[in-house]
């Protein structure tokens, strides 16, 4: 308990700091685990109180992600996601799938490494258009919409990542019995549901908080992918009073996540950082850069939209942390915490700097 209470403490504080200097807290709490952690220090180690509340905090993260899923949305701007997004896919997913290979890894490890080193931070790619003051940028709009196109893309990441070798029939027929009762029984109960949320006492946190909970432990005790189980449930309840839904979970996303960023750096042995590592965050940083430069001619007929696309979604974040931390071994997990470092910090300073680095490109 008294590690818990260290670690809210230490966060607030990165928190309040990182705000004042406008950068993304993420790299800051998983660098400080590391350094009180195993790979430091070693004041801190992880506890069931601190896996809990970790677990808690993805689990409300995914559910909010599929809260932003909506059907109606998804349908009217299909152009507009598939177009960029695809692109973005081919090239960083491939390029982190060969670099991992070659480094020999394995085909599912490499496929994990892979995952992550396509999902951009959708947290940081936000906070970075937000806080720079770009959301007026022509720009902003692709670059929001390739993060809603990531987050879908998750979904059958997650799917595939956790199948077993013989037996991805059986769980796709699990997992899409387990959907299609989800979206019938919110699609029933819907009225319900809203008359419960509109609610000004504490029935309304309590519902939201026990809901979530309850369907992705019930799905983990079927052997369905609590992750999946948890953006189905927020996509099927995206068409209800979205902004409320919003409202009640925030906390426990904002709050519980945080320690989960924490406890990952605590738990992850960085070890020795090789020329290799260097490379793949290398790849990584470029990756982004040519699928931006792609999508910015595609979408704006600009080579310098590119470029501003490109470094707007350098950050690797949370979602890759989360692929870490599901499926990853102890060296995927320490490949996979370097890149997050490494983009994060460097992702935040190009998104930053981004008209300068267009300025200097166009001297030459």
């Amino acid at each position: 308990m008294e590690q818990f209470a260290l670690a809210v403490i230490i966060c607030a504080f990165l928190a309040i700091f990182m705000k004042k200097i406008s950068f993304s807290p993420i790299p800051a709490y998983i660098i400080f685990g590391l350094i009180l952690g195993k790979s430091g220090l070693n004041l801190f180690g992880e506890d069931e109180i601190s896996k809990l509340l970790g677990e808690i905090g993805l689990i409300f993260l995914l559910f909010y992600i599929g809260l932003e899923l909506n059907y109606e949305n998804l349908k009217k701007e299909a152009y507009k996601i598939t177009a960029g997004g695809f692109l973005d896919l081919f090239v960083n997913f491939i390029l982190g799938f060969l670099s991992a290979f070659l480094l020999g890894f394995d085909l599912k490890e490499s496929f994990v490494i892979a995952s992550a080193f396509y999902i951009s931070s959708s947290a940081i790619v936000i906070h970075s258009l937000i806080e720079n003051r770009k959301l007026i940028f022509p720009e902003a709009e692709t670059i929001i919409w390739l993060m809603v196109f990531e987050d879908i893309v998750l979904i059958f990441l997650l799917f595939f990542i956790s199948a077993e070798s013989g037996g991805i029939f059986s769980l796709f027929l699990k997992t899409a019995v387990f959907v299609f009762l989800v979206f019938s029984l919110v699609k029933v109960f819907s009225k319900h549901i809203d008359n419960i949320i509109s609610r000004e006492d504490e029935t309304s946190l309590l519902f939201i908080f026990s809901l979530v909970i309850f369907v992705s432990f019930f799905a983990k005790s079927i052997n369905v992918p609590e992750a999946l189980a948890a953006i189905s449930l927020g996509a099927s309840m995206s068409g209800l009073n979205t902004k409320r839904i919003e409202e009640f979970s925030r906390p426990f996303k904002d709050v519980f996540i945080v320690l989960f960023f924490f406890f990952f750096g605590v738990s992850v042995e960085i070890g020795y950082i090789s020329v290799e590592s260097i490379a793949v965050v290398l790849l990584a940083i470029i990756g982004k850069f040519i699928s931006g430069v792609a999508i910015g001619k595609i979408s704006h007929n600009s080579f310098y939209s590119g470029i501003e696309i490109g470094a707007s979604t350098v950050a690797r974040g949370e979602f890759s942390i989360v692929l870490a931390s599901i499926f990853g071994s102890k060296e995927v997990s320490a490949l996979i915490a370097f890149l997050v470092l490494s983009t994060a910090i460097i992702g935040t300073i190009t998104a930053k700097y981004s008209r300068k680095i267009i300025k200097i490109i166009k001297k030459f």
